[in-house]
């Protein structure tokens, strides 16, 4: 993906990659709360839609990228009930606020936190049956890297799968949300996360990445295979899921 002045914070020397990871130290106290705010509440709705599409079976693995505070690594846990499960993320904040939900939940055996790098995954390939990432795509350095690794670690027939905030395209609710998510969720992540910076930033984000059919082309241009594409609550998130061809030993 192409760098632009848009990806970093106003007047910082800093790379795309050192400034998200900056970011997403400082506001994982707050993560949770303000996920809730940033999808008007709906995230644990598309979550609960992703589920069901990938409909995973008892046993099967999966790796979450970019896991945060770990919510999908947990509901990945639950639904295979004895699969390993790894949920990893360039932010320790971020995996110890998860640590403690999979503790209360008495998933440690099932679940390992790893601080990792979603552009170089220390997997081989044909390692899991789902590789997934969550509200996280539109941040990392080189989004066709990340799918790519993606790919490769799913074994042949393994899912690639991606939800992530995208562009609503009808009127007037698409200028309705650009003017609370540019306006309004900065200011409130000020006032309730202590944070107004990191949340000017996680608009101006969104600004360059794809829509959901230009996601869906990209991930068939990495060689996924039925890929399929479902815009969520009128276009504001999208699931995308590819399949990796049976015959593909890695990428």
């Amino acid at each position: 993906m192409t760098m632009t002045k848009s990806d970093l914070q106003p007047k910082s020397t800093k790379t795309k990659e050192e400034f998200v990871h900056s970011v997403f130290e400082s506001i994982a106290p707050k993560y949770d709360l303000m996920n809730n705010i940033l999808s008007f509440r709906r995230h644990k709705a598309w979550r609960k839609f992703t589920m069901k599409k990938m409909n995973v079976k008892p046993g099967e693995t999966a790796i979450d990228l970019c896991c945060g505070t770990c919510d999908w690594t947990i509901s990945l846990a639950q639904a295979s009930g004895s699969g390993k499960m790894i949920g990893l993320d360039f932010s320790q904040n971020m995996l110890d606020y998860g640590a403690v939900k999979i503790k209360e939940l008495r998933l440690n055996d099932q679940i390992q936190l790893v601080r990792g790098n979603a552009m170089s995954l220390p997997y081989d390939d044909n390692s899991f049956d789902y590789a997934t990432i969550g509200l996280a795509l539109r941040n990392v350095p080189d989004l066709e890297q990340v799918i790519r690794e993606m790919q490769r670690v799913v074994k042949p027939g393994g899912l690639v799968v991606s939800l992530e905030l995208s562009k609503p395209t009808w009127e007037p609710f698409k200028s309705i949300y650009y003017f609370y998510f540019q306006r309004v969720l900065p200011f409130m992540g000020k006032l309730i996360a202590k944070k107004y910076e990191e949340y000017k930033w996680l608009p101006e984000s969104l600004i360059h990445f794809p829509d959901h059919k230009q996601l869906a082309a990209i991930f068939e241009k990495q060689g996924l295979e039925n890929v399929q594409a479902y815009p969520l609550t009128g276009g504001i998130a999208a699931l995308h899921m590819g399949t990796k061809g049976k015959t593909k030993s890695g990428v």
